[in-house]
């Protein structure tokens, strides 16, 4: 494993915007990736929030960032009406649009909170993300799911472009027992969000902090020969130290992903 797969999500490097943890910085973002390159991170994963996806955020020209765009970040597919069709056409559709235009090679589709897969919606959701996974058989879709590995296969194995974000943190607040949840999925992962999280009471942390077995992770990811993505999207500090936080947040995560 090496440094050249680490990034970060997009304004995590900026102070926060409004209470946020994280906004698109439509003011700053073409900063963030100067900053980026400072701190020798190699990508950034583009967000797409409700507010940036209403303020015509989509429509932006980034085509010159493409390589140094990890995915687009779908945020704004957190909603109640995540598995229909109907919702997806409006939501997904420009989003799959943009990454084919900037040259951007995948998505991360993040299934949490009010869009957490459940036996209600579990069925309408594989069919409805098929269909989009089909329609755009160039782009990978890599699905961030709050849930344990058979859930998250059940969608993730409908199509080879299909792909899973296995969120540290995430997994560790579900009370999922990483090792066996890694060998189940490993065929799957593209990508790794790095976040400590605590199980009582859920809260993310800094890094080294909460409850996550980074050194159980990484070992077996490295067995693995994981090649994928890492991205950092740990836990923010004072507002105006975001350099020195995310600074130090590599320093704990680079003597895993060197080893």
């Amino acid at each position: 494993m090496h440094l050249n797969k680490l990034g970060i999500v997009q304004g995590r490097l900026l102070p926060p915007i409004g209470n946020h943890i994280q906004e698109f910085p439509r003011a700053e973002w073409k900063l963030e990736f100067d900053l980026m390159e400072n701190l020798g991170l190699t990508h950034i994963e583009w967000i797409v929030t409700d507010t940036s996806f209403k303020t015509k955020t989509l429509n932006l020209d980034v085509k010159k960032y493409g390589s140094k765009i990890s995915s687009v970040c779908c945020d704004h597919l957190i909603d109640n009406h995540f598995y229909k069709k109907s919702f997806l056409k409006e939501r997904l559709e420009p989003a799959c649009e943009f990454a084919i235009k900037n040259n951007i090679k995948s998505l991360t589709i993040p299934l949490l909170e009010k869009s957490k897969l459940n036996n209600f919606n579990i069925d309408s959701a594989v069919e409805n993300f098929v269909y989009f996974g089909k329609k755009y058989p160039s782009l990978n879709f890599s699905f961030e799911i709050e849930n344990n590995a058979d859930i998250s296969l059940c969608l993730a194995d409908c199509l080879p472009n299909f792909y899973l974000t296995y969120d540290t943190g995430n997994i560790t607040s579900c009370g999922i027992d990483h090792e066996i949840y890694i060998e189940k999925v490993f065929h799957k992962i593209n990508n790794v969000h790095l976040k400590d999280r605590t199980v009582d009471p859920i809260s993310t942390v800094e890094p080294g902090n909460g409850d996550t077995d980074f050194y159980l992770i990484f070992d077996i990811l490295s067995k693995k020969c994981y090649k994928g993505w890492y991205t950092l999207q740990t836990a923010r500090s004072k507002n105006g130290s975001e350099t020195e936080t995310i600074s130090r947040h590599i320093k704990f995560y680079e003597k895993f992903i060197r080893s």
